[in-house]
């Protein structure tokens, strides 16, 4: 699948602009971009189940076998911007300096990307942000593969991390940090969800959505104190 991120503006996941890039490249990705915006306008406007696929391609002026080439499914159409994030957690964990502890390292992941605004966060007040996650709250079939499906992929992916940097190579102790640490980001995300589809401005809430994030992840650390550093 192409990378694109949520709420992008001609971005791509990982914050570039598309610079450095082939022309085919980013067509592509302008192409997925156009498909996924259409997508959420038409599911915001009239309900993930009351679209088809081929509205969707007609809309955006594509093929239904372009949108099918770009999303597997109508699900990914909402979901697989997010779904490239599974990995993340754990890729933070991984690059992290040998003497850091896991929970150091992904509080400060988390801090820089609520600074940044990362939709990832649940801290962004845009528009199209906000509607894939009513989409996800409104849509059983959506709201089943967002907790069930991304949690479970999340997890298994950072606890495999953890339990390398496990001097005693504890694969439970590895499962339930993985689900603590996870646990305390989806707490916060989601409270950041909420205040945004309330209304609340993503800038008004920042103060306190990097307070609550020290506040959690010191309450983590409490309990995980340098897990996941190799090297002290």
């Amino acid at each position: 699948m192409t990378r694109i991120a949520i709420g992008t503006d001609g971005g791509g996941a990982d914050g570039a602009d598309g610079a450095g890039m082939g022309l085919r490249e980013r067509k592509k990705r302008q192409t997925a971009i156009r498909i996924w915006r259409t997508a959420i306008a038409l599911f915001a406007e009239r309900g993930f189940d009351e679209v088809s696929v081929a509205e969707i391609a007609a809309a955006a002026e594509v093929s239904k076998m372009t949108v099918f080439n770009y999303f597997a499914s109508k699900e990914d159409l909402v979901l697989g911007p997010m779904e490239q994030h599974i990995g993340e957690p754990a890729r933070v964990v991984r690059e992290a300096a040998p003497d850091v502890p896991a929970v150091t390292a992904l509080h400060a992941h988390y801090v820089a990307a609520l600074a940044a605004f990362d939709p990832a966060t649940g801290l962004s007040d845009q528009q199209q942000v906000i509607d894939v996650v009513r989409l996800i709250h409104r849509t059983p079939v959506l709201a089943l593969r967002a907790y069930a499906g991304f949690d479970a992929g999340a997890r298994a992916a950072l606890s495999t991390e953890l339990l390398a940097r496990d001097p005693e190579q504890d694969p439970l102790t590895a499962r339930v940090a993985a689900a603590q640490l996870l646990g305390t980001q989806l707490t916060l995300t989601e409270e950041n969800q909420r205040r945004m589809t309330a209304g609340d401005r993503a800038a008004d809430v920042l103060p306190e959505a990097l307070a609550a994030a020290d506040r959690a992840f010191a309450l983590a650390a409490r309990g995980l104190g340098d897990y996941g550093a190799t090297r002290s």
